[in-house]
């Protein structure tokens, strides 16, 4: 159960520190959640290791204070299991005999510090809010590196369909303005890429790329994505210059893409359009007014319009945020860039090894309605890179509705045409290539553990006996 926040160490506003306690003694537990729950922080509590670490793969903490001693798991296992996942809270590690042995073990696996019993109510929060403050770090040194990274390759976005091209030599005009743009488009059309393609032509390939998924975003959450995190009063110079930079501050020169926009809560995009208008605004770190120096860029599947009609949309923002609108067509619409595209995502795929399509599995994929858009054709060939047995993708390997299987093939048996059906096996196949080591599948899916949780649950993905926890 989640605990209510309250108390004076939240600021107004502020999204309170997320913190997992996992203490079998039911006492002391009880009492140290009432504690952190009294000075602020949204606390949830378990009694064993098996449950921390559910907990810890579903959910997104800053913060794990874990006992050593626990049934099922004890605090060190689950530290070394939760630390190969790709967004790990700080972990505290607590034990009971306080040996240095106990110590080093946990700090060698990663954990931010190790504390003894009996410990002091007041320096469990002092060191809870230091290693908040690291993750913060963490943080944003995740998003200088990715923005390095992204620099390094150029959005290139493929096409042969003569509308779609002239609608890139628009885009390529109006790159350089800093009038906001909205991308739309069926779901896997290429939004995103796009939106890094306005980035590159528009001059700035090397600053900085902000992508923020709205829909992953709440209204207790959003404020401190986008303006970063409140300071404290009584932090210190240096505390407060440890604390998030938000994304606004964070695209400065670059581009702010936001998205899934129609997701955004409405009081971000009251707040949005202020922004616009004014040309800055103020982080919530601070009282300065800080100018707006990244370009807006949007995304959504859904007609904005309707939206405003429901009441989800502001029609202020709407305006503003469509001040340029390009609209992308659906694969099927495109069917001249079937095989461009499926070439280019198996040459990548397959890294080189000089893999072709056949006539037949050619023939299939243009005859395909591809209600993935270019996602799923993408996901298709990175499935058929993988499970072709020689250097030419037959029918057989492609698991399109339709498409003949060859007699006794495990793979494309009952193979069907949702995009549904074929996440569900790419995913199957990267958990098993990874040996069920999540961290490493959701990195080479290139989604979120939280993600990868979830879809393992959706699909009723079951640990092989003899894996990790």
């Amino acid at each position: 159960m989640t605990t209510p926040v309250t108390g004076s160490a939240v600021l107004a506003g502020e999204s309170p520190i997320r913190v997992l306690i996992a203490e079998d003694e039911a006492h002391l537990g009880a009492i140290l959640e009432q504690f952190m729950t009294a000075r602020g922080f949204q606390v949830r509590m378990v009694r064993d290791g098996r449950s921390a670490l559910e907990l810890l793969r579903r959910e997104l903490f800053d913060v794990a204070l874990l006992d050593v001693v626990m049934p099922e798991l004890d605090g060190l296992e689950v530290l070394r299991l939760v630390r190969e996942e790709l967004m790990p809270p700080e972990v505290i590690v607590i034990t009971g005999n306080g040996t240095i042995e106990t110590a080093m073990a946990a700090l060698k696996l990663g954990a931010y510090d190790c504390l003894s019993k009996p410990y002091r109510m007041a320096e469990i929060e002092a060191l809870v809010r230091r290693a908040w403050e690291k993750r913060l770090l963490v943080r944003r040194n995740r998003h200088l590196v990715a923005r390095l990274h992204r620099a390094e390759e150029p959005a290139v976005f493929l096409t042969q369909y003569a509308p779609l091209r002239a609608v890139l030599a628009m885009v390529h005009q109006f790159a350089a303005s800093l009038l906001p743009v909205l991308v739309t488009g069926e779901a896997g059309t290429g939004k995103r890429l796009l939106a890094r393609v306005l980035h590159d032509e528009g001059g700035r390939p090397h600053a900085p790329f902000i992508r923020v998924d709205c829909a992953a975003l709440t209204a207790a959450t959003v404020f401190d994505e986008l303006f970063g995190t409140p300071s404290d009063a009584q932090a210190t110079a240096d505390e407060t210059a440890d604390r998030a930079v938000g994304a606004l501050e964070l695209a400065a020169g670059g581009t702010l893409y936001l998205e899934h926009v129609h997701a955004l809560p409405m009081a971000a995009q009251v707040a949005l359009c202020d922004i616009l208008d004014d040309g800055a605004f103020v982080p919530r770190r601070g009282e300065r007014r800080v100018p707006l120096a990244a370009r807006l860029v949007a995304s959504t599947a859904h007609e904005l319009s309707e939206g405003v009609a429901r009441g989800t949309v502001h029609e202020g923002f709407l305006h503003r945020v469509a001040s340029m609108r390009v609209v992308l067509p659906a694969l099927r619409d495109r069917p001249v860039d079937v095989l461009l595209l499926a070439q280019h995502f198996l040459a990548t795929a397959s890294r080189g090894r000089g893999v072709r399509i056949s006539d037949d599995a050619a023939a299939a994929l243009e005859r395909h309605s591809w209600p993935g858009n270019v996602r799923e054709l993408q996901l298709t060939m990175q499935r058929a890179a993988l499970v072709a047995t020689g250097a030419v993708v037959q029918v057989s390997d492609l698991a399109l509705a339709g498409a003949s299987a060859s007699a006794g093939s495990d793979v494309s048996a009952g193979a069907g045409a949702s995009l549904d059906e074929l996440e569900r096996r790419h995913i199957a196949e990267a958990l098993e290539r990874t040996g069920w080591h999540q961290g490493r599948a959701a990195e080479q899916l290139g989604i979120s553990p939280k993600t990868l949780y979830r879809k393992i649950r959706e699909y009723g993905f079951k640990r092989p006996s003899g894996r990790n926890p």
